[in-house]
């Protein structure tokens, strides 16, 4: 069966299949896309806000997607979430085998489940999205990857990061793909997809020695600083492409012509507009005919947004900015003219685009390498491990910390 992966975005809902060619090389079968039409919005700001909906359409992008690739159905899928609400803190399971002996996957999954269920018995109002492996003491010795099925040991320690949200996030996204008549094969958190996707093309140097991801969403961005076992920062702010085409839209032209200009000609600051032109474009209907703008006064508009938008996060960031090497930047909204030269404007931080090419065949299709894309192929590349781990059993994944062997032990906890 190939691999699935959903992505359920404010602008769209996106389906990829994938099959595995090599070992952390993919193959693309086919992608499938539905845009979220106004007034018949389902997702906002990473939250599935009408399920009817919602399941419609995943019903519907499933459907297309099995005949493009030939194949008679697609009943389950890979999904990631991410969202405004999402929050971490660490949790950990400690269990006494009575005896020294080998560490089964079902214990793993034992523990896992416990801290899930110490969380949400704590607080009934949410719902734990994802559990993050951080590291392991087994009969006292620490370690910093998930125990090997040979290993052995008496008392065993699994300590967590859980990403949790509104227990309704959950629930609509259940209630969605029931709806639709599909099942849910696993559920990720969006920002390990990136760092899986980031880890595997640059290596896990970048885990060990931390990094920072700025994802550009179309309602929401988030900046998550990762460092070597712990998540030092996830914060999200509720505005993204889509509120600099809202703020386009304002200066007389339709939502759709704003959306195309910022894609075709937008630049992130007006300085880094190396030869200015004038654009004639049709002006909004309710004022007929057409307006004028140049490429200037397009990224003066821009910037003013940005400059709104990435404000709280880069005063979180100059918290942990000396703890890190490398700021990837990430989503479609990264890709503005010039948004990596304005976004290390911000930070002494080195600032990179997040890449996935080296995952996927070397003849795929250019459109696939659009950063867009990344947090699809890291969650086909974390459904691959969890297929590879539980290849008997409907039990969770391990996640992509299995492959960090160098890291720091310590843990943080972040109540953002």
């Amino acid at each position: 069966m190939p691999l699935v992966a959903i992505d359920l975005g404010s602008d769209s809902v996106r389906a990829l299949a994938a099959r595995r060619i090599a070992p952390d090389l993919f193959e693309i079968l086919g992608v499938e896309e539905r845009s979220q039409k106004m007034g018949n919005v389902c997702v906002e700001q990473g939250i599935i806000t009408q399920s009817s909906n919602a399941g419609y359409v995943i019903a519907e992008v499933l459907k297309l997607l099995a005949n493009r690739i030939g194949e008679s159905e697609l009943p389950t899928a890979f999904v990631s979430v991410g969202g405004q609400s999402m929050q971490i803190v660490a949790v950990h399971s400690r269990r006494d085998q009575a005896r020294y002996r080998e560490i089964s996957q079902a214990l793993l999954d034992e523990m896992e489940e416990e801290c899930k269920e110490k969380i949400e018995r704590r607080n009934p109002d949410v719902a734990v999205l994802g559990l993050v492996p951080s590291f392991f003491v087994l009969d006292g010795k620490e370690q910093d990857y998930i125990p090997l099925p040979e290993e052995r040991a008496t008392i065993v320690e699994a300590h967590y990061i859980a990403f949790y949200g509104r227990k309704a996030m959950d629930t609509q996204l259940q209630k969605s793909f029931s709806q639709a008549g599909r099942s849910i094969e696993h559920v990720f958190v969006r920002p390990e997809c990136l760092l899986s996707a980031f880890a595997a093309c640059d290596g896990n140097d970048i885990l060990r020695d931390g990094c920072a991801v700025l994802d550009f969403g179309a309602q929401t961005t988030s900046l998550t600083v990762y460092k070597g076992g712990q998540y030092l920062l996830n914060k999200v702010v509720p505005k993204g492409g889509y509120h600099i085409s809202r703020m386009l839209e304002q200066q007389g032209m339709a939502f759709n012509t704003a959306e195309v200009l910022k894609k075709r000609y937008g630049y992130a600051s007006p300085a880094l507009v190396e030869k200015d032109a004038r654009l004639r474009i049709p002006a909004a209907p309710e004022i007929g005919g057409d307006m004028i703008i140049t490429l200037k006064e397009l990224a003066e508009v821009i910037e003013l947004k940005l400059q709104e938008i990435l404000a709280p996060l880069f005063e979180e960031l100059k918290k942990v900015e000396s703890r890190i090497g490398t700021l990837y930047i990430t989503g479609g909204g990264s890709m503005l003219q010039g948004m990596a030269e304005y976004v290390q404007g911000m930070t002494k931080v080195e600032v990179q685009y997040g890449a996935h090419n080296l995952l996927l065949h070397r003849r795929t299709d250019e459109q696939y390498l659009s950063p867009e894309y990344t947090s699809l192929i890291g969650t086909i590349l974390l459904g691959q491990d969890y297929r590879d781990t539980h290849k008997n059993q409907p039990v969770r994944k391990p996640g992509f910390f299995a492959r960090v062997k160098e890291s720091t032990l310590d843990m943080f906890i972040d109540q953002q």
